[in-house]
């Protein structure tokens, strides 16, 4: 049987520089797997592969043994992918209601005269897409700034609305670029248990690339470890993070920050 997800041999060069040398592995159906490692270690080029973001040189993607390697990144929501960003990418001066219906464009399906007319099928998606927005809000807990720009509100409410407009294409995989990166211990437990409620109560599962081990040991299936590109370590979390090459590598990043 198949994995869920499946990497296998992903290599991205930029001119002579290889970022990402022969990366494989594999994510079960309903779990939470972390990409993680140090600064520079390849974590976002595998995502940005992954998401159709970047094509690899070679290598390739399958999501429930459907090649999306190749796909352009805009068809990738309709085939089940959605995914946050580790810059926000909200738009500031909608509101957060705007922003989350933004997400659902993948899932409407009127053509341009019902839409122009706003009747029958139309009316019923946009009526559908309304309800499910709110079902969105109540899930993580934003009910008080519904309607009020995003720019106005804090960092940590931001990120929580792009996890919103990630979770509106109801996506099969959702993949989580740095989400805590910025946040204070107060957010970061909300959106870790935020993720946990997201695998468990909508049964999606999760791709995370992080910087906080905290998060990822806590609430992780699976780590996968990269480190110049190339992946060191794959396993539960307990085994991974007691690797010695794994302690090795971040050790080896630590002293080179510190030089």
């Amino acid at each position: 049987m198949s994995a869920f997800l499946e990497v296998e041999a992903l290599a991205k060069n930029f001119g002579g520089v290889q970022a990402v040398k022969d990366v494989s592995f594999c994510v079960e159906k309903g779990s939470i797997c972390s990409v993680i490692g140090p600064n520079g270690a390849g974590k976002t080029t595998v995502f940005n592969m992954i998401s159709g973001l970047l094509r690899p040189n070679s290598g390739h993607v399958r999501l429930e043994g459907q090649a999306l390697t190749g796909v352009p990144a805009h068809r990738m929501a309709r085939m089940g992918l959605g995914r946050t960003f580790q810059n926000l990418a909200v738009f500031g001066h909608a509101s957060v209601v705007d922003n989350i219906l933004i997400g659902m464009h993948s899932k409407l399906r009127s053509g341009p005269f019902s839409a122009a007319i706003y009747w029958g099928r139309t009316r019923r998606e946009e009526v559908a897409a309304r309800e499910h927005v709110e079902k969105i809000i109540d899930f993580l807990e934003i009910q008080g700034v519904r309607d009020l720009p995003v720019g106005t509100l804090s960092y940590g409410v931001q990120k929580r609305v792009e996890l919103a407009r990630a979770l509106a294409s109801e996506p099969k995989l959702l993949l989580l670029d740095e989400m805590v990166s910025g946040m204070n211990q107060e957010e970061t437990e909300d959106i870790a248990r935020f993720i946990l409620d997201i695998r468990e109560e909508l049964g999606t599962t999760v791709v995370m690339v992080e910087h906080d081990l905290g998060i990822v040991t806590d609430i992780s299936d699976k780590l996968v470890v990269l480190d110049f590109g190339r992946k060191i370590a794959d396993g539960q979390p307990h085994d991974v993070i007691s690797d010695p090459t794994v302690i090795a590598a971040y050790m080896g990043a630590e002293q080179g920050a510190a030089a």
